[in-house]
């Protein structure tokens, strides 16, 4: 019996390191490079091109593309499958009358039923349409202030960096992959994109 149980605990032990070590490189894998690492490109043009596309990782990600959807229905799912139920944006991007964003979503995420919330829930406007654009077109309508909102570049950063809603992705509740990194980490390299000239990628 003695046997029995010391094999079970290091079976246990077992499992749970390699879960661990899973867990780690899945971590590492979905991290973001810090600014530091791009200290070696002398180009400012290309430094922050690069600083760009690493902070694309998460403006890429489906816990933003799919709050900024190309038509009136937003999207879910880690492919951006169409909101089930139906539902669009409304005039002011909360839902049509009736069909408001919060009569299912609350002010917090709910794990139990899997539904996500947040107090300022709510759907990008059509100008800051991100899903099917190319990085390159992205990056434009980003700093276009008829298309973002009327949001200086140091009021874009600090939207990124700062904003709750924003920081969602990071905590998307049960059964979403979570954006890669930090909010403090993507608030980093949009900042050091914006101070390095703000290129961007060909459309």
């Amino acid at each position: 019996m003695k046997s029995l149980v010391t094999a079970l605990a290091i079976g246990l032990a077992l499992a749970f390191t390699a879960l661990t070590v899973l867990a780690g490189q899945t971590e590492s894998s979905e991290g973001l490079k810090p600014v530091s690492s791009f200290a070696a490109i002398k180009n400012a043009n290309e430094r922050s091109l690069a600083l760009f596309g690493e902070a694309a990782k998460v403006i890429t990600h489906p816990r933003c593309v799919n709050c900024h959807p190309a038509g009136d229905r937003p999207l879910q799912g880690e492919d951006g499958q169409p909101h089930l139920p139906l539902v669009v944006r409304g005039p002011d991007g909360h839902g049509a009358t009736g069909m408001r964003c919060t009569n299912c979503h609350g002010p917090a995420n709910y794990d139990t039923a899997r539904v996500p919330g947040h107090l300022l829930w709510h759907v990008a406007p059509i100008e800051m349409a991100w899903a099917d654009k190319s990085l390159g077109e992205i990056c434009q309508q980003i700093k276009d202030p008829k298309r973002n909102g009327g949001k200086t570049m140091q009021e874009l950063v600090h939207h990124m960096a700062e904003d709750s809603l924003v920081g969602w992705g990071w905590n998307p509740g049960a059964g979403r992959e979570p954006a890669p990194g930090t909010q403090k980490e993507f608030g980093a390299l949009v900042a050091a994109w914006a101070e390095s000239g703000a290129a961007c990628p060909t459309p």
